[in-house]
């Protein structure tokens, strides 16, 4: 039986990015194709902007929701798609923004690389994809 270590199928980190804040770079090279955060058992959950009493939060918090949640329209009503927890968001929620992004983002918000990326890149997506 194979031994499953932490750092098994970990290609990215976490550091201060010069697009915005703190974003996600390769440690490897990383080929085109993969779905990178492989092995994040995360899920994404869904709350209306109502449900959530958006306009009562502190501005703090309502910044949580609009700097890392996936924001959607459906039947006139503005939703949510959030991390179960703000303090346990995976790698992946930390990808910034770029016009010119090498991660693709499928319908079950899986990134995966639009191309190779070497070690020391910056990963990127366009929230348009996928979020309004």
């Amino acid at each position: 039986m194979e031994t499953y270590y932490p750092h098994h199928n970990s290609f990215t980190r976490i550091r201060r990015s010069s697009l915005h804040g703190i974003g996600v770079f390769a440690i490897l090279n990383i080929p085109k194709g993969m779905y990178v955060f492989e092995g994040d058992s995360s899920v994404v959950k869904w709350f209306s902007e109502e449900e959530l009493q958006l306009s009562s939060l502190p501005e703090p918090i309502k910044d949580l929701y609009d700097d890392f949640c996936i924001v959607q329209t459906r039947e006139n009503l503005r939703f949510y798609g959030c991390p179960d927890n703000f303090n346990n968001m995976p790698i992946s929620w930390y990808l910034n923004r770029s016009d010119n992004p090498n991660m693709g983002c499928d319908k079950d918000y899986n990134f995966y690389t639009l191309r190779d990326i070497v070690v020391g890149e910056e990963l990127t997506t366009d929230y348009c994809t996928y979020s309004e």
